[in-house]
C-alpha cells in the first residue's frame, strides 16, 4: 500500500504541475472551452442542461461547426449564448422545472441525513453510533457555510479550465428584486429556466454528501477535530476543483467530452479515492481481523439505504434541471439499475457464501445507485441492466477479496463500493451512452480520462492534507480512547 500512495504521489505531482500551467493561462482556456456552451440559448425557453450535459452541449456544438452555410450564418446571427451566471425577468422561470428542482433538493439532502447517517451508524459497532451520525449532521452543517462562502464560486463560474472564480463569493451577484412592475433574478449559466438561488443548493447538496462519504473508509478511529478541518479543505481544494472541471462547461474535461450525469466522478471516485487514503495514512483499527466488528443494527443501515434509493431519484432524475423526459429517463435507469445490482450482490454472497444477508443486498442497492449515477442521463434499458449486474457483483467482491486481500480497513467499505462502483459506472457510460437519449456519443478512453484525473488528484491532494493535519493537530485517536469508544470519548455521550 506504501507503492500505491507512492505512485499517486508521483502522478499527482505531473497533474499539479499541469494545472499550475494552465492557471496562468486563464484566458486562452475559457475561450477555447467556450464551445461547448454556444448550443445553449440565452433564453429561458431553451431546456435547461444538467451539470453533465456539457458534453452534450459540446457536441451539438461540433455538428453546428458541420452544417450547411445556411445554417452557420444563422448561427451567426443568433446572440450569443451566456457562459456566466445572468439576470432575467421572472416571466422567464419555468414554475415546473422550479418545483422539481426544489422537490430534488430536498431528496439529496435527504440522502445524506438522515439516509447516509442511517446507513453508517447501523454499520458500526454500538459504541461509535452517534459518532457517526454526527459526523454527517457537522459536515452538513460545515459545508453549507463553505458552499456559500466560497464553494459554489470556485466550481460553477467561469474562471480557467481548472478552477473557477470569485464572482459569487459569499453569493455577491446573486439576487432576487421584487418590483413594482416587474420582478428580477439572477440564474445560473447552466440552468436557466430555475432561480439560481434554487441551482445554487441543490449543488449544495452535492457538495454535502460527496465529503459525507468518505467518513465510511476511516469509522471508528478519527477524531472529530481533525475530522472537521480535513473535509472543510478537502471541499475547497479537491471538490470544488473536480466539479468544475466535470461540469462547468470551461471546465477542462468538460471541454473533452468526459461524460457524468450525476456525479460518478465528481461525487462517488472522488470521496471513494479520498476514503481509501484516509484508511490507509490512519491505518487498521484497533483489533480489526482479531475481534468481532460486527454491525449493531441492520434495522438502521436496511433503513438508511432505503432512504438512499428514494434521494437518489433527486440525486439523478434532478441532474437534469428541468421537469422533462429525460428526467424521466434519469429515474427509469436509476430504478432498474439498482435492483439489478441489489440482486446481483445477494446471488453473489449467495453462491460464495451459502447465505443472502440483509447488509449484502442494502450494500449491493447502494453500489447500484452509485454505477448508474454517471450514466442515467445517457443509457437506455440495456445499458442500465448491465450497469447494475457490473456493479454488483464486483463491488461484493471488492468489499470482501479485495480488501482483504491488500490488508486495508475501509471501515464501511467506502471505497469497495463508491470508488470501485463509480469507477464501474465512469467506464460503462462510455460503453452504454446512446446519443438519441443523452446527445453524445460514450468514448471508454475519454471516461478513463476522467476516471485517472479523478483518481491521481483526489488521491494526491487528500493525502497531502492528512498528512499536514496529521503533523499540526493528531489525526487518530489513542488506542485507549479506541477501545471505550468514540461516542463516550469525543461527544460525552452514549446510546443506552
Amino acid at each position: 500500500m506504501r507503492k500505491l500512495l507512492m505512485s499517486l504521489l508521483m502522478a499527482g505531482s505531473l497533474l499539479a504541475g499541469g494545472i499550475g500551467a494552465a492557471l496562468a493561462d486563464d484566458a486562452s482556456a475559457p475561450a477555447a472551452a467556450s464551445a461547448p456552451a454556444a448550443s445553449a440559448a440565452p433564453d429561458a425557453s431553451a431546456a435547461a442542461a444538467a451539470p453533465a450535459a456539457s458534453a452534450p452541449a459540446a457536441d451539438a456544438a461540433s455538428g453546428a461547426a458541420a452544417s450547411a452555410p445556411a445554417a452557420a450564418s444563422a448561427a451567426d446571427a443568433a446572440p450569443a449564448a451566456p457562459t456566466a451566471p445572468f439576470s432575467v425577468d421572472s416571466s422567464k422561470i419555468n414554475s415546473g422545472d422550479t418545483a422539481w428542482m426544489l422537490t430534488s433538493t430536498a431528496l439529496v439532502l435527504f440522502m445524506t441525513i438522515p439516509g447516509l447517517a442511517l446507513f453508517y451508524g447501523g454499520m458500526v459497532r454500538k459504541k461509535n453510533v452517534l459518532a457517526t451520525l454526527m459526523q454527517s449532521f457537522a459536515i452538513t452543517c460545515v459545508v453549507t457555510v463553505i458552499w456559500t462562502v466560497i464553494g459554489y464560486s470556485l466550481a460553477f463560474t467561469p474562471g480557467n479550465s481548472f478552477i473557477g472564480g470569485f464572482s459569487r463569493v459569499f453569493l455577491e451577484g446573486m439576487n432576487y428584486i421584487k418590483g413594482d412592475k416587474a420582478t428580477t433574478l439572477t440564474v445560473s449559466h447552466l440552468a436557466p429556466t430555475i432561480p439560481e438561488s434554487v441551482y445554487f443548493v441543490f449543488q449544495m447538496t452535492f457538495a454535502i454528501i460527496t465529503p459525507a462519504l468518505i467518513t465510511g473508509a476511516f469509522a471508528d478511529r478519527m477524531k472529530f477535530s481533525a475530522m472537521l478541518v480535513f473535509m472543510s479543505l478537502w471541499s475547497i481544494i479537491v471538490y470544488a476543483p473536480i466539479a468544475h472541471m466535470v461540469w462547468e462547461p470551461t471546465g477542462w474535461l468538460a471541454s473533452a467530452g468526459i461524460l457524468d450525469f450525476a456525479g460518478g466522478t465528481v461525487v462517488h471516485i472522488n470521496a471513494g479515492v479520498a476514503g481509501l487514503v484516509c484508511c490507509l495514512v490512519l491505518g487498521k483499527r484497533v483489533g480489526y481481523g482479531r475481534e468481532v466488528m460486527a454491525p449493531h443494527n441492520l434495522v438502521l443501515t436496511l433503513m438508511g439505504a432505503a432512504m438512499l434509493w428514494v434521494g437518489w431519484f433527486g440525486f439523478n432524475a434532478g441532474s437534469a434541471v428541468a421537469a422533462d423526459g429525460r428526467a424521466g429517463f434519469a429515474m427509469l435507469t436509476t430504478q432498474i439499475a439498482t435492483a439489478c445490482a441489489a440482486l446481483g450482490w445477494m446471488f453473489a454472497e449467495w453462491i460464495a457464501k451459502g447465505k443472502p444477508s440483509v447488509l449484502g443486498i442494502a450494500s449491493g442497492a447502494v453500489a447500484g445507485l452509485v454505477a448508474v449515477t454517471p450514466a442515467s442521463g445517457f443509457v437506455g434499458v440495456m445499458g442500465s441492466i448491465v450497469i447494475g449486474v457490473v456493479a454488483g457483483v464486483v463491488c461484493f467482491w471488492s468489499a470482501t477479496w479485495l480488501k482483504h486481500k491488500f490488508g486495508y480497513d475501509d471501515s464501511l467499505d467506502a471505497f469497495g463500493v463508491h470508488g470501485i462502483g463509480g469507477i464501474i459506472g465512469a467506464i460503462l457510460t462510455g460503453v452504454f451512452a446512446v446519443k438519441d437519449i443523452g446527445g453524445a456519443d460514450g468514448s471508454v478512453i475519454l471516461q478513463i480520462k476522467g476516471v485517472a484525473t479523478t483518481l491521481i488528484y483526489s488521491g494526491v491532494v487528500s493525502f497531502v492534507l492528512l498528512k499536514v493535519i496529521d503533523m499540526v493537530m493528531g489525526l487518530r485517536v489513542t488506542e485507549e480512547e479506541e477501545r471505550e469508544g468514540l461516542d463516550v470519548i469525543l461527544h460525552g455521550e452514549r446510546v443506552e
